[in-house]
């Protein structure tokens, strides 16, 4: 799939020389770090121990085309046990951290991103130790702002909130994510949305949503965000 933006979607003053945006808030699970194959290990006995179905093999692809919510339905999720488990859930990846790694090229791209004068933020539905163990300390140092733990439905208070503590425009701001629960969030707190393909979303179901970019890899994502530099 090619690298997609739509007509207008750029900030204002995105035509002068320079990147478009100045401040770039990554997602982390399907976005910077191969999360998903430990998902689909660890669900099944997650939804044994908090009595909701698991998903049949044949099912996982069309669960991938959905939205959270509606994922949550399929499988039968009460939204009372959802703190539950998301609980339980961190405190099984920080069990299996060390078993983690980040998708190949997410350390070029945060460095080049850095480097070509973008801030970086992370906002999180994970643990802060965990994603800092998880890209190591150079990737870490990279990162000016963490916002983890937010709740599954939590994200846009906190995309506010970094927008807020850094004090730039929204519209000089591009969240980064693989999942159309972070392009709503995104949509919710007034941000536009890079959606990248390689995560846990399908890329169609992704591009329906309408993102301001459609990214198929991080080479694309600095191609976009720091044009001219090669």
């Amino acid at each position: 799939m090619l690298v997609t933006h739509r007509a207008g979607s750029l900030p204002s003053g995105a035509d002068r020389p320079g990147p478009p945006y100045r401040v770039v808030i990554l997602d982390f699970d399907g976005t910077l770090a191969d999360t998903f194959p430990w998902f689909s290990r660890v669900l099944p006995g997650v939804a044994d121990r908090y009595g909701f179905r698991r998903p049949a093999a044949h099912e996982v692809e069309t669960l991938r085309a959905l939205e959270a919510r509606a994922v949550l339905r399929h499988l039968h999720v009460p939204a009372w046990k959802l703190p539950l488990i998301a609980r339980h859930m961190r405190r099984l990846v920080a069990r299996d951290a060390g078993d983690l790694s980040l998708f190949p090229g997410i350390p070029g791209l945060l460095a080049r991103l850095r480097s070509g004068g973008l801030d970086l933020a992370l906002v999180s539905s994970n643990r802060e130790d965990v994603v800092r163990r998880v890209l190591g300390p150079e990737c870490t140092g990279l990162i000016g702002r963490y916002a983890c733990g937010a709740a599954l439905f939590g994200k846009a208070r906190r995309f506010r909130a970094v927008v807020r503590d850094i004090g730039v425009s929204p519209a000089t701001v591009l969240c980064l994510g693989d999942e159309l629960r972070d392009h709503h969030a995104a949509t919710q707190a007034g941000l536009a949305f890079g959606a990248v393909t390689w995560g846990y979303t399908r890329a169609q179901a992704l591009a329906a949503a309408g993102p301001a970019h459609l990214f198929a890899t991080p080479e694309a994502v600095a191609a976009v965000l720091l044009p001219g530099t090669g």
